[in-house]
């Protein structure tokens, strides 16, 4: 059996939480990166792992569709929570810029950019890597990465152009494989296009994934992104499974011995 770590869950999001993370056992995986999304998915987020210590890793982020509905001073709360118990986390995530044009209805660039500027400067301050959702804001997301200074970025689920993901590569980032790379074409391109040594594995869970039989994703669907990159890249599953492991828990500094 391999030894896998999905490096980007949503597990305060999950229904039965105690019952699939039992299932997680089966397949392989020796350690989840939880991500926060808001102060209360912080908290949850939290509270899951110290539940579940050396095995759930929680990342303290604001999300950019949470923006909407947001306030000014309940941005500032968010934010301060983050900073506060930026101790306790592995990372900031999930932050990033959305221009899909459903989320800038609510939230404009500008607000977006803005937030995403004190996020990574927290970040950068207490020397954490930095979680980045980037749907159609590849280009921007990163340049606002670079100028922060922030030594490590995950740029998860990228789908990005192919001029931006060799920017993000020569920059020393990452990006991460999720269970789309079965069957979306640009997650598939970007994941053949990216050297073994800056990749992940992720479920993003609990995300609906397919296309004619959509299923929502649960930790133990971390398979299915390494089956995935194994195929795309040509590479033997305990080669991607040995070296994006080993990826992690460098780039997480988690405290696992592998």
């Amino acid at each position: 059996m391999y030894k896998l770590i999905d490096t980007h869950a949503h597990l305060d999001e999950l229904e039965n939480l105690d019952l699939k993370l039992e299932r997680v056992e089966k397949a392989g995986l020796i350690a989840i990166v939880a991500v926060g999304s808001n102060r209360q998915s912080n908290i949850k987020t939290l509270e899951i792992s110290q539940k579940y210590p050396h095995f759930v890793y929680p990342a303290l982020g604001l999300h950019p569709w949470e923006l909407a509905s947001l306030g000014t001073t309940e941005i500032d709360d968010n934010l301060r929570f983050i900073e506060q118990d930026i101790a306790s986390a592995v990372a900031v995530g999930e932050i990033g810029l959305d221009y899909d044009k459903r989320v800038l209805k609510g939230v404009s660039k500008e607000l977006q950019k803005e937030v995403l500027g004190q996020l990574l400067d927290i970040a950068r301050r207490y020397a954490k890597p930095a979680i980045i959702h980037s749907r159609y804001a590849w280009k921007d997301a990163l340049q606002m990465v670079q100028d922060a200074g922030v030594d490590k970025a995950v740029f998860h689920w990228f789908t990005g152009f192919s001029s931006v993901l060799k920017d993000t590569i020569d920059s020393g980032y990452f990006i991460s494989a999720t269970p789309a790379a079965e069957y979306h074409e640009e997650h598939r391109r970007a994941i053949r296009e990216a050297p073994l040594q800056i990749l992940f594995l992720e479920t993003d869970c609990p995300v609906s994934y397919g296309r004619e039989t959509r299923y929502e994703s649960q930790p133990a669907d971390i398979v299915r992104s390494l089956h995935a990159v194994s195929q795309l890249k040509g590479i033997a599953e305990a080669e991607i499974a040995n070296k994006t492991t080993k990826n992690a828990i460098d780039f997480f500094s988690l405290d696992i011995e592998f």
